[in-house]
């Protein structure tokens, strides 16, 4: 392995269960389980784990006393939910749109992807989306030729929503594809996750996001500056927790330990998983898968 690759985070990494902070949790559970069809999988400490097929997907932990924070400050831009095909897809952005019409708020053609938005009812974002093949991907060099072009929700439901897709819609898997951050400024944030944690840059946009990956997905994180420019470290508010990044080994974790450690960033390393800030105090767990 070249030192290049050993300073690159593993091409089988994966994006695990993202924990939000949470206010009233049985308005955000029913949401999470109506709205998204999502099931519990698990309890903790009065918090629930909910997810398909027994995988977590979100983690809402109470935090009653906090406020929702401000459109401007750093922290999630939204959690993005992958599902194995388009029927699947279907049948939750319908389930979303009929809980609560208001908090749809677009969609778009990505060429790499079908994506549709919504707001949770604390304020945060969600996207339900669907990938094409990888083989359908373009690129350009080192970087994914992504657009927003435009994605008609009613025609993808009348196109694509089946009885046996909302029928099973429980049983079909689902997981974390990747999640969006606000951030205050896109070099630090390229500093940060490229740089120092070895993610690849997979795309920009006019210098208000950045997109990276491992092993060359699309993206399994992005930030961007549209709401947040300017912004600084978070302040402990509702919204998100922490977000879980999945290795394959050990070592992919001790690897990731002693880049932090020679940036100068503070991590606390367990043996089976690293903890550790980034620039705005968003909060990030690497563990073995």
């Amino acid at each position: 392995m070249t030192a290049e690759a050993q300073d690159l985070l593993p091409a089988a990494l994966t994006m695990g269960t993202v924990m939000l902070k949470v206010g009233d949790m049985k308005v955000m559970t029913d949401y999470y389980q109506r709205a998204l069809g999502l099931d519990i999988v698990a309890e903790q400490d009065g918090g629930l784990y909910l997810g398909r097929r027994q995988k977590p997907l979100v983690h809402l932990a109470p935090a009653p006393g906090l406020n929702i924070p401000s459109r401007g400050e750093a922290g999630l831009f939204h959690t993005a939910l992958l599902f194995e095909d388009q029927p699947a897809l279907a049948a939750t952005v319908a389930s979303a749109a009929r809980y609560e019409p208001l908090s749809f708020t677009g969609s778009a053609d990505h060429l790499v992807s079908e994506a549709f938005y919504f707001t949770d009812p604390e304020g945060n974002g969600v996207e339900l989306y669907w990938d094409r093949p990888r083989e359908a991907w373009s690129w350009e060099g080192k970087s994914v030729v992504m657009d927003s072009l435009a994605l008609p929700p009613q025609r993808y439901l009348e196109q694509h929503l089946t009885e046996e897709s909302l029928s099973g819609q429980h049983q079909a898997g689902a997981g974390v594809g990747h999640v969006h951050l606000q951030v205050g400024d896109v070099q630090s944030a390229h500093d940060f996750y490229v740089g120092t944690l070895g993610f690849e840059k997979t795309a920009g946009w006019h210098g208000q996001a950045l997109f990276v990956s491992a092993g060359g997905y699309h993206h399994h994180m992005a930030m961007n500056v549209w709401n947040s420019r300017g912004a600084g470290p978070r302040q402990d508010t509702l919204g998100l927790g922490e977000v879980l990044i999945e290795v394959p080994s050990g070592d992919d974790v001790g690897a990731l330990a002693d880049r932090l450690k020679v940036a100068g960033i503070d991590s606390h390393h367990t043996g089976a998983e690293l903890r550790f800030d980034d620039p705005w105090r968003n909060r990030i767990r690497v563990a073995v898968r």
